[in-house]
Protein backbone atom coordinates (compact mmCIF):
# COMPACT_ATOMS: atom_id res chain seq x y z
CA UNK A 1 0.00 0.00 0.00
CA UNK A 2 1.34 3.42 -1.28
CA UNK A 3 1.36 6.04 1.40
CA UNK A 4 -1.13 8.10 -0.47
CA UNK A 5 -3.44 4.47 -0.11
CA UNK A 6 -2.49 4.55 3.53
CA UNK A 7 -3.80 7.93 4.46
CA UNK A 8 -6.84 7.65 2.40
CA UNK A 9 -8.23 4.51 4.05
CA UNK A 10 -7.09 5.83 7.54
CA UNK A 11 -9.33 8.56 7.31
CA UNK A 12 -12.36 6.08 6.90
CA UNK A 13 -12.58 5.40 10.64
CA UNK A 14 -13.06 8.96 11.44
CA UNK A 15 -9.34 9.15 13.49
CA UNK A 16 -7.94 11.29 10.96
CA UNK A 17 -9.31 14.43 9.23
CA UNK A 18 -7.66 15.14 5.63
CA UNK A 19 -6.13 18.80 4.75
CA UNK A 20 -7.63 19.41 1.68
CA UNK A 21 -7.51 22.69 0.05
CA UNK A 22 -10.15 24.75 -0.83
CA UNK A 23 -12.84 23.65 1.30
CA UNK A 24 -16.59 24.51 -0.02
CA UNK A 25 -18.80 26.21 2.07
CA UNK A 26 -21.66 23.91 3.69
CA UNK A 27 -23.68 25.21 0.68
CA UNK A 28 -23.04 26.71 -2.34
CA UNK A 29 -25.81 29.01 -3.67
CA UNK A 30 -25.21 28.32 -7.33
CA UNK A 31 -24.90 24.83 -7.20
CA UNK A 32 -27.97 24.74 -5.30
CA UNK A 33 -29.98 26.88 -7.76
CA UNK A 34 -28.64 24.68 -10.66
CA UNK A 35 -29.66 21.95 -9.13
CA UNK A 36 -33.14 22.82 -8.27
CA UNK A 37 -33.88 24.53 -12.10
CA UNK A 38 -32.47 20.93 -13.27
CA UNK A 39 -35.19 19.30 -10.83
CA UNK A 40 -38.01 21.56 -11.97
CA UNK A 41 -37.45 21.20 -15.45
CA UNK A 42 -37.43 17.39 -15.39
CA UNK A 43 -41.12 18.15 -13.87
CA UNK A 44 -42.21 20.16 -16.31
CA UNK A 45 -40.46 17.80 -18.94
CA UNK A 46 -42.43 14.81 -17.95
CA UNK A 47 -45.31 17.00 -17.77
CA UNK A 48 -45.22 17.57 -21.20
CA UNK A 49 -45.62 21.62 -20.99
CA UNK A 50 -43.87 22.16 -24.06
CA UNK A 51 -46.29 20.26 -26.33
CA UNK A 52 -49.03 22.45 -25.28
CA UNK A 53 -47.38 24.88 -28.30
CA UNK A 54 -47.36 24.61 -31.51
CA UNK A 55 -43.73 25.16 -31.54
CA UNK A 56 -43.52 22.26 -28.83
CA UNK A 57 -43.05 19.35 -30.88
CA UNK A 58 -40.73 20.85 -32.92
CA UNK A 59 -38.31 22.32 -30.61
CA UNK A 60 -38.36 19.22 -28.55
CA UNK A 61 -37.22 17.27 -31.88
CA UNK A 62 -34.41 19.14 -31.65
CA UNK A 63 -33.65 19.84 -28.11
CA UNK A 64 -34.70 17.41 -25.43
CA UNK A 65 -35.28 19.43 -22.06
CA UNK A 66 -34.83 16.30 -20.04
CA UNK A 67 -31.37 15.51 -21.50
CA UNK A 68 -30.65 19.00 -20.61
CA UNK A 69 -31.88 18.64 -17.09
CA UNK A 70 -30.14 15.29 -16.37
CA UNK A 71 -26.68 16.58 -17.89
CA UNK A 72 -27.01 19.68 -15.81
CA UNK A 73 -27.85 17.20 -12.42
CA UNK A 74 -24.57 14.91 -13.60
CA UNK A 75 -22.08 18.17 -13.60
CA UNK A 76 -23.06 19.49 -10.29
CA UNK A 77 -22.98 15.99 -8.97
CA UNK A 78 -19.37 15.45 -10.13
CA UNK A 79 -18.55 18.95 -8.98
CA UNK A 80 -19.75 18.77 -5.32
CA UNK A 81 -20.23 14.90 -4.62
CA UNK A 82 -16.51 13.83 -4.05
CA UNK A 83 -16.16 17.43 -2.54
CA UNK A 84 -18.29 15.99 -0.02
CA UNK A 85 -16.19 12.95 0.42
CA UNK A 86 -12.86 14.55 0.34
CA UNK A 87 -13.89 17.47 2.97
CA UNK A 88 -15.08 14.84 5.77
CA UNK A 89 -12.41 11.92 4.61
CA UNK A 90 -14.42 9.31 5.94
CA UNK A 91 -15.83 6.83 3.73
CA UNK A 92 -17.82 5.51 5.75
CA UNK A 93 -19.71 8.50 6.97
CA UNK A 94 -19.93 9.02 3.45
CA UNK A 95 -21.57 6.08 2.94
CA UNK A 96 -23.88 6.39 6.13
CA UNK A 97 -24.92 10.28 4.89
CA UNK A 98 -25.29 8.76 1.40
CA UNK A 99 -27.81 6.09 2.26
CA UNK A 100 -30.41 8.01 4.42
CA UNK A 101 -30.52 10.83 2.54
CA UNK A 102 -31.61 9.13 -0.94
CA UNK A 103 -33.70 5.84 0.80
CA UNK A 104 -36.18 7.34 3.21
CA UNK A 105 -37.48 9.62 0.76
CA UNK A 106 -37.38 7.14 -1.95
CA UNK A 107 -39.28 4.05 0.09
CA UNK A 108 -41.99 6.09 1.13
CA UNK A 109 -43.27 7.90 -2.11
CA UNK A 110 -43.05 4.38 -3.33
CA UNK A 111 -45.31 2.97 -0.51
CA UNK A 112 -47.55 6.05 -0.65
CA UNK A 113 -48.14 5.91 -4.10
CA UNK A 114 -49.06 2.30 -4.03
CA UNK A 115 -50.89 2.68 -1.27
CA UNK A 116 -52.82 6.00 -2.05
CA UNK A 117 -52.93 6.12 -6.32
CA UNK A 118 -55.49 3.68 -8.16
CA UNK A 119 -54.41 1.80 -10.05
CA UNK A 120 -55.32 3.40 -13.06
CA UNK A 121 -53.12 6.28 -12.07
CA UNK A 122 -50.29 4.47 -10.95
CA UNK A 123 -46.71 5.73 -10.90
CA UNK A 124 -45.20 2.75 -10.38
CA UNK A 125 -45.41 0.84 -13.94
CA UNK A 126 -47.30 -2.65 -14.04
CA UNK A 127 -43.99 -3.89 -15.20
CA UNK A 128 -42.90 -3.53 -11.71
CA UNK A 129 -45.46 -4.12 -9.70
CA UNK A 130 -46.16 -7.47 -11.80
CA UNK A 131 -43.46 -9.26 -10.87
CA UNK A 132 -43.19 -7.31 -6.81
CA UNK A 133 -40.57 -9.30 -5.24
CA UNK A 134 -37.94 -9.52 -7.43
CA UNK A 135 -38.28 -5.64 -8.53
CA UNK A 136 -38.53 -3.91 -5.59
CA UNK A 137 -35.50 -5.79 -4.07
CA UNK A 138 -33.73 -4.85 -7.40
CA UNK A 139 -35.11 -1.19 -6.96
CA UNK A 140 -33.72 -1.19 -3.44
CA UNK A 141 -30.24 -1.55 -4.64
CA UNK A 142 -30.37 1.56 -6.70
CA UNK A 143 -28.51 -0.56 -9.77
CA UNK A 144 -32.19 -1.63 -11.20
CA UNK A 145 -31.51 -0.43 -14.61
CA UNK A 146 -28.49 -2.51 -14.45
CA UNK A 147 -30.15 -5.49 -13.36
CA UNK A 148 -32.67 -5.87 -16.43
CA UNK A 149 -35.58 -4.06 -13.81
CA UNK A 150 -37.22 -1.23 -15.10
CA UNK A 151 -37.32 2.00 -12.31
CA UNK A 152 -40.59 1.85 -9.58
CA UNK A 153 -40.37 5.48 -10.41
CA UNK A 154 -39.39 6.63 -14.11
CA UNK A 155 -36.98 9.26 -12.79
CA UNK A 156 -35.22 6.98 -10.90
CA UNK A 157 -33.14 5.67 -13.82
CA UNK A 158 -30.60 8.43 -13.17
CA UNK A 159 -29.95 7.66 -9.62
CA UNK A 160 -28.41 3.76 -10.93
CA UNK A 161 -25.73 6.33 -12.59
CA UNK A 162 -24.89 8.39 -9.38
CA UNK A 163 -24.78 5.25 -7.66
CA UNK A 164 -22.39 4.07 -9.43
CA UNK A 165 -20.34 7.25 -9.83
CA UNK A 166 -20.23 7.15 -5.60
CA UNK A 167 -19.04 3.53 -6.28
CA UNK A 168 -16.21 4.48 -8.05
CA UNK A 169 -15.30 7.34 -6.21
CA UNK A 170 -15.53 5.85 -2.95
CA UNK A 171 -12.40 3.15 -4.76
CA UNK A 172 -10.55 5.88 -6.66
CA UNK A 173 -10.33 7.62 -2.45
CA UNK A 174 -8.91 4.66 -0.97
CA UNK A 175 -6.35 4.11 -3.43
CA UNK A 176 -5.68 7.70 -3.75
CA UNK A 177 -5.97 7.87 -7.39
CA UNK A 178 -9.08 10.55 -6.53
CA UNK A 179 -7.28 13.41 -8.15
CA UNK A 180 -6.96 11.73 -11.50
CA UNK A 181 -10.52 12.81 -12.26
CA UNK A 182 -9.71 14.51 -15.66
CA UNK A 183 -7.94 11.15 -16.83
CA UNK A 184 -10.60 9.14 -16.16
CA UNK A 185 -13.36 11.70 -18.10
CA UNK A 186 -10.70 11.85 -20.68
CA UNK A 187 -11.28 7.83 -20.66
CA UNK A 188 -14.77 7.74 -20.47
CA UNK A 189 -15.40 10.23 -23.32
CA UNK A 190 -13.00 8.38 -25.28
CA UNK A 191 -14.93 4.89 -25.18
CA UNK A 192 -18.31 6.73 -25.91
CA UNK A 193 -16.61 7.47 -29.10
CA UNK A 194 -14.79 4.98 -29.64
CA UNK A 195 -16.74 2.00 -28.97
CA UNK A 196 -20.58 4.39 -29.36
CA UNK A 197 -21.47 1.56 -31.87
CA UNK A 198 -19.93 -1.36 -31.39
CA UNK A 199 -20.44 -1.69 -27.54
CA UNK A 200 -24.20 -3.16 -26.89
CA UNK A 201 -25.67 -2.96 -24.21
CA UNK A 202 -27.27 -5.53 -21.30
CA UNK A 203 -24.48 -7.97 -22.46
CA UNK A 204 -25.56 -10.72 -19.66
CA UNK A 205 -29.62 -9.97 -19.45
CA UNK A 206 -29.94 -9.75 -23.49
CA UNK A 207 -34.10 -10.12 -22.96
CA UNK A 208 -36.58 -8.74 -21.32
CA UNK A 209 -37.31 -10.03 -17.90
CA UNK A 210 -40.22 -11.51 -18.44
CA UNK A 211 -39.23 -13.54 -21.39
CA UNK A 212 -35.59 -14.69 -19.81
CA UNK A 213 -36.39 -14.12 -15.99
CA UNK A 214 -34.00 -17.10 -14.32
CA UNK A 215 -31.07 -15.01 -15.57
CA UNK A 216 -32.20 -11.66 -14.56
CA UNK A 217 -32.81 -13.43 -11.08
CA UNK A 218 -29.28 -14.63 -10.90
CA UNK A 219 -28.09 -11.29 -11.34
CA UNK A 220 -30.43 -9.81 -9.02
CA UNK A 221 -28.85 -12.04 -6.59
CA UNK A 222 -25.12 -11.32 -6.80
CA UNK A 223 -25.60 -7.85 -7.24
CA UNK A 224 -27.26 -7.87 -4.38
CA UNK A 225 -24.77 -9.99 -2.27
CA UNK A 226 -21.87 -8.34 -3.44
CA UNK A 227 -23.28 -4.83 -3.01
CA UNK A 228 -24.63 -6.07 1.02
CA UNK A 229 -20.95 -7.32 1.46
CA UNK A 230 -19.28 -3.82 -0.30
CA UNK A 231 -21.08 -1.92 2.29
CA UNK A 232 -21.18 -4.09 5.36
CA UNK A 233 -17.41 -3.96 4.75
CA UNK A 234 -17.07 -0.19 4.81
CA UNK A 235 -19.59 0.56 7.56
CA UNK A 236 -17.11 -1.71 9.86
CA UNK A 237 -14.78 1.38 9.77
CA UNK A 238 -11.64 -0.72 10.14
CA UNK A 239 -9.15 0.80 7.88
CA UNK A 240 -7.96 -2.12 5.88
CA UNK A 241 -11.76 -3.57 5.56
CA UNK A 242 -13.29 0.27 4.45
CA UNK A 243 -10.26 -0.11 1.81
CA UNK A 244 -11.53 -3.98 0.53
CA UNK A 245 -15.25 -2.98 0.71
CA UNK A 246 -14.80 0.54 -1.44
CA UNK A 247 -12.52 -1.70 -4.05
CA UNK A 248 -15.17 -3.59 -3.64
CA UNK A 249 -18.25 -1.59 -4.70
CA UNK A 250 -15.79 0.13 -7.31
CA UNK A 251 -15.74 -3.29 -8.99
CA UNK A 252 -19.13 -4.07 -9.01
CA UNK A 253 -20.12 -0.54 -10.48
CA UNK A 254 -17.89 -0.44 -13.23
CA UNK A 255 -18.28 -4.21 -14.08
CA UNK A 256 -22.42 -3.19 -14.07
CA UNK A 257 -21.56 -0.14 -15.92
CA UNK A 258 -19.89 -2.00 -18.84
CA UNK A 259 -21.68 -4.91 -19.52
CA UNK A 260 -25.69 -4.37 -18.44
CA UNK A 261 -26.13 -1.17 -18.25
CA UNK A 262 -29.50 -0.74 -20.16
CA UNK A 263 -28.58 2.74 -21.73
CA UNK A 264 -26.72 2.75 -24.85
CA UNK A 265 -23.58 2.41 -23.96
CA UNK A 266 -22.51 6.52 -25.46
CA UNK A 267 -24.76 7.42 -23.16
CA UNK A 268 -23.38 6.00 -20.10
CA UNK A 269 -20.06 6.31 -21.18
CA UNK A 270 -21.19 10.10 -21.45
CA UNK A 271 -22.78 10.00 -18.48
CA UNK A 272 -19.93 9.20 -16.23
CA UNK A 273 -17.54 11.62 -18.40
CA UNK A 274 -19.76 14.29 -17.10
CA UNK A 275 -19.47 13.84 -13.61
CA UNK A 276 -16.29 13.31 -13.66
CA UNK A 277 -15.46 16.58 -15.97
CA UNK A 278 -17.39 17.98 -13.27
CA UNK A 279 -15.17 16.73 -10.39
CA UNK A 280 -12.54 17.93 -12.45
CA UNK A 281 -13.51 21.45 -12.62
CA UNK A 282 -13.61 21.68 -9.35
CA UNK A 283 -10.11 20.13 -8.41
CA UNK A 284 -9.10 23.25 -11.04
CA UNK A 285 -10.70 25.67 -9.66
CA UNK A 286 -9.16 24.40 -6.05
CA UNK A 287 -5.81 24.15 -7.33
CA UNK A 288 -5.66 20.38 -6.82
CA UNK A 289 -4.74 19.82 -10.74
CA UNK A 290 -3.36 21.64 -13.25
CA UNK A 291 -6.08 23.87 -14.84
CA UNK A 292 -4.39 23.27 -18.30
CA UNK A 293 -5.26 19.62 -18.15
CA UNK A 294 -8.60 20.07 -16.88
CA UNK A 295 -9.35 22.39 -19.95
CA UNK A 296 -8.39 20.03 -22.23
CA UNK A 297 -10.46 17.16 -20.37
CA UNK A 298 -13.65 19.06 -20.56
CA UNK A 299 -13.11 20.49 -23.80
CA UNK A 300 -12.91 16.74 -24.55
CA UNK A 301 -15.88 15.41 -22.67
CA UNK A 302 -18.18 18.53 -24.46
CA UNK A 303 -16.95 17.66 -27.86
CA UNK A 304 -17.79 14.13 -26.83
CA UNK A 305 -20.52 14.75 -26.00
CA UNK A 306 -22.16 16.77 -28.98
CA UNK A 307 -20.06 14.41 -31.57
CA UNK A 308 -21.61 11.19 -29.99
CA UNK A 309 -24.73 12.16 -30.75
CA UNK A 310 -24.28 12.99 -34.04
CA UNK A 311 -23.01 10.22 -34.87
CA UNK A 312 -24.99 7.41 -33.13
CA UNK A 313 -28.27 9.00 -32.61
CA UNK A 314 -29.64 9.12 -35.86
CA UNK A 315 -32.95 8.26 -37.12
CA UNK A 316 -35.61 6.52 -35.37
CA UNK A 317 -33.85 4.30 -33.56
CA UNK A 318 -32.88 7.26 -31.50
CA UNK A 319 -35.71 7.23 -29.19
CA UNK A 320 -35.01 3.47 -28.08
CA UNK A 321 -31.42 5.06 -27.53
CA UNK A 322 -31.81 7.68 -25.55
CA UNK A 323 -35.57 8.59 -25.78
CA UNK A 324 -34.84 11.72 -27.95
CA UNK A 325 -36.48 12.13 -31.64
CA UNK A 326 -32.90 13.28 -33.29
CA UNK A 327 -29.02 13.41 -32.84
CA UNK A 328 -29.92 17.44 -32.37
CA UNK A 329 -31.91 16.23 -29.81
CA UNK A 330 -29.57 14.96 -27.73
CA UNK A 331 -26.34 16.80 -28.51
CA UNK A 332 -28.17 20.45 -28.60
CA UNK A 333 -29.01 20.06 -25.01
CA UNK A 334 -25.88 18.33 -23.96
CA UNK A 335 -23.68 21.37 -24.69
CA UNK A 336 -26.52 23.82 -23.51
CA UNK A 337 -26.46 21.91 -20.07
CA UNK A 338 -22.45 22.83 -19.84
CA UNK A 339 -23.09 26.69 -20.91
CA UNK A 340 -25.26 26.96 -17.99
CA UNK A 341 -23.17 25.01 -15.74
CA UNK A 342 -20.28 27.43 -17.05
CA UNK A 343 -22.99 30.58 -16.94
CA UNK A 344 -23.31 29.29 -12.84
CA UNK A 345 -19.90 29.16 -12.18
CA UNK A 346 -19.09 32.78 -13.58
CA UNK A 347 -21.90 34.32 -11.48
CA UNK A 348 -20.95 32.25 -8.19
CA UNK A 349 -19.74 34.86 -6.40
CA UNK A 350 -23.19 36.79 -6.75
CA UNK A 351 -25.88 36.66 -4.10
CA UNK A 352 -28.46 34.38 -6.15
CA UNK A 353 -32.34 34.78 -5.98
CA UNK A 354 -33.44 32.86 -2.01
CA UNK A 355 -36.59 31.64 -3.83
CA UNK A 356 -33.91 29.63 -6.32
CA UNK A 357 -31.33 28.66 -3.84
CA UNK A 358 -34.75 27.10 -1.87
CA UNK A 359 -35.24 25.17 -4.70
CA UNK A 360 -31.81 23.59 -4.96
CA UNK A 361 -32.51 22.81 -1.07
CA UNK A 362 -35.74 20.66 -2.49
CA UNK A 363 -34.39 19.44 -5.21
CA UNK A 364 -34.50 15.89 -4.42
CA UNK A 365 -38.00 15.96 -3.16
CA UNK A 366 -39.05 17.52 -6.36
CA UNK A 367 -36.86 15.22 -8.32
CA UNK A 368 -38.39 11.93 -6.54
CA UNK A 369 -42.05 13.10 -5.69
CA UNK A 370 -43.00 14.78 -9.05
CA UNK A 371 -43.95 11.70 -10.60
CA UNK A 372 -46.59 10.71 -8.24
CA UNK A 373 -48.02 14.16 -8.37
CA UNK A 374 -47.94 13.89 -12.00
CA UNK A 375 -50.16 10.98 -11.93
CA UNK A 376 -52.21 12.52 -9.05
CA UNK A 377 -52.75 15.43 -10.88
CA UNK A 378 -54.09 13.62 -13.67
CA UNK A 379 -56.78 11.92 -11.70
CA UNK A 380 -57.84 14.88 -10.16
CA UNK A 381 -58.33 16.55 -13.45
CA UNK A 382 -60.25 13.20 -14.80
CA UNK A 383 -62.34 12.86 -11.50
CA UNK A 384 -62.76 16.49 -9.59
CA UNK A 385 -62.21 19.36 -11.55
CA UNK A 386 -62.88 20.46 -15.61
CA UNK A 387 -60.03 22.82 -16.22
CA UNK A 388 -60.09 25.30 -19.16
CA UNK A 389 -58.57 24.05 -22.53
CA UNK A 390 -58.66 27.55 -24.11
CA UNK A 391 -57.17 31.01 -23.07
CA UNK A 392 -55.76 32.10 -19.68
CA UNK A 393 -57.57 29.05 -18.30
CA UNK A 394 -55.23 26.77 -19.87
CA UNK A 395 -52.50 27.53 -17.69
CA UNK A 396 -54.32 26.38 -14.24
CA UNK A 397 -53.79 22.35 -15.21
CA UNK A 398 -49.83 23.01 -15.08
CA UNK A 399 -49.82 25.60 -12.72
CA UNK A 400 -51.89 23.27 -10.14
CA UNK A 401 -49.27 20.73 -11.24
CA UNK A 402 -46.17 22.86 -10.26
CA UNK A 403 -47.61 24.34 -7.45
CA UNK A 404 -48.56 20.55 -5.94
CA UNK A 405 -45.12 19.76 -6.43
CA UNK A 406 -43.71 22.32 -4.83
CA UNK A 407 -45.63 22.00 -1.61
CA UNK A 408 -45.36 18.22 -1.54
CA UNK A 409 -41.52 18.62 -1.76
CA UNK A 410 -41.31 21.00 0.95
CA UNK A 411 -43.06 18.79 2.87
CA UNK A 412 -41.32 15.64 2.06
CA UNK A 413 -37.83 17.77 2.60
CA UNK A 414 -39.07 18.53 6.41
CA UNK A 415 -40.71 15.32 7.40
CA UNK A 416 -38.78 12.64 5.35
CA UNK A 417 -35.39 14.35 4.35
CA UNK A 418 -34.74 16.32 6.99
CA UNK A 419 -35.60 13.51 9.85
CA UNK A 420 -33.06 11.30 7.27
CA UNK A 421 -30.51 13.05 7.15
CA UNK A 422 -30.63 13.95 11.50
CA UNK A 423 -30.60 9.98 12.03
CA UNK A 424 -27.45 9.62 9.61
CA UNK A 425 -25.91 12.09 11.69
CA UNK A 426 -26.79 10.70 14.96
CA UNK A 427 -25.80 7.06 13.46
CA UNK A 428 -22.04 8.16 11.91
CA UNK A 429 -21.44 9.68 15.26
CA UNK A 430 -22.65 6.48 17.19
CA UNK A 431 -20.13 4.89 14.54
CA UNK A 432 -17.34 7.17 15.11
CA UNK A 433 -17.35 6.77 18.57
CA UNK A 434 -17.41 2.83 18.17
CA UNK A 435 -14.28 2.97 16.68
CA UNK A 436 -12.40 5.39 18.76
CA UNK A 437 -13.48 3.07 21.65
CA UNK A 438 -12.46 -0.21 19.46
CA UNK A 439 -9.21 1.46 18.69
CA UNK A 440 -8.54 2.28 22.10
CA UNK A 441 -9.27 -0.43 23.77
CA UNK A 442 -6.54 -2.19 21.12
CA UNK A 443 -3.97 0.35 21.94
CA UNK A 444 -4.16 -0.39 25.73
CA UNK A 445 -3.76 -3.90 24.87
CA UNK A 446 -0.39 -3.23 23.26
CA UNK A 447 0.31 -0.68 26.41
CA UNK A 448 -0.36 -3.80 28.59
CA UNK A 449 2.08 -6.26 26.37
CA UNK A 450 4.58 -3.46 26.39
CA UNK A 451 4.67 -3.22 30.34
Amino acid sequence: MTAIEHQSASFADGTRKPAVPGRPPARLGWLDALRGIAALLVAVHHFGLLRWYSWGPAFEEKFDLGIFSVMLFFLVSGYIVPASLERRGDVRGFWVGRLFRIYPLIIVTVVLSLLVLPTKYSAVPSVVTDRPYWSYLANLTLLHEMTNIPSALGAMWTLCYEMVFYFLVSALFVKGWHRQSAPIALFFAAAALLLGAWWKPALITTKPVWTAPSTTHHLIIATVLVMLTGLVLVLLGRPELVRIGALVLGGLGALLLFVNARSTFFESMMILATMFAGTAIFRAEKGQIDRALAAVACAFVLASGFLVGYMYNHGKSAFNRTWTSSWEGFSLPYVAAWAVFGLGMLLRSKRWPRPLTWLGTVSYSVYVVHIPVLWATWWFKDHLVTYPTTGWGRWLLPLTFVAAVLVASQLTYKLIEMPGQKLGKRVAKALDRRSAARADNVEQQRMEQVI
